[in-house]
């Protein structure tokens, strides 16, 4: 089975360039895109959460499944790569950035839950992993991608990936579900 999308976001040729002028190369996989846009879809008017903006590609296919009523606030360190993102999407009300450091917005934030949380960055992953899973609502998701081994991994990283893998598969107010699929999936749902 060919299991490439075929619908792709219209911004994503230009993103994908970008990202290749910044030499940015962690981008959000298409496959992993794709998902991000079926979860998106599945929750209409809901509140989205994507930590890693990049340069906008996972926006982007989270943009693509949302409707008109949902709203997606996404959160990147780097506020030259999240420029890209940021002038790609200018006119899409639906969206909101915060340029600043994940780990200090999720400790600061005391807004509403969020249907669906995409961490694609350390914290809310591998730093913060109670707070962003916090942040859940009841029914809602938590994704993260990045679990399988990657050229360009540090040192001693797969242990970091075991250990997330425990402690997510431990909680019993999640269920989650590995995917041995894109660039290595967890999908949990919050109890």
């Amino acid at each position: 089975m060919d299991d490439e999308p075929r619908e792709l976001p219209a911004a994503l040729a230009a993103l994908h360039e970008a990202a290749d002028r910044a030499g940015f190369t962690m981008s959000c996989e298409a496959r992993t895109g794709a998902l991000l846009a079926a979860l998106a879809a599945a929750r209409p008017g809901g509140r989205l959460l994507e930590l890693g903006t990049g340069v906008g590609e996972g926006t982007a296919w989270l943009l693509e499944g949302m409707d008109e009523k949902a709203s997606l606030v996404t959160v990147e360190l780097d506020g030259a790569l999240q420029a890209v993102a940021r002038g790609q999407f200018a006119e899409d009300g639906r969206v909101s950035f915060v340029t600043a450091d994940g780990g200090a917005w999720l400790t600061d934030y005391r807004g509403p839950l969020f249907d669906l949380v995409f961490a694609d960055t350390w914290p809310g992953k591998f730093t913060h992993l109670d707070r962003a899973l916090a942040l859940v609502a009841p029914g809602g998701c938590y994704l993260i991608d990045d679990l399988l081994p990657q050229a360009g991994w540090p040192d001693g990283h797969q242990r970091a990936v075991d250990a997330l893998l425990a402690e997510l598969a431990a909680r019993p107010d999640f269920r989650s579900v590995r995917l041995d699929w894109a660039s290595g999936l967890l999908l949990a749902v919050r109890r």
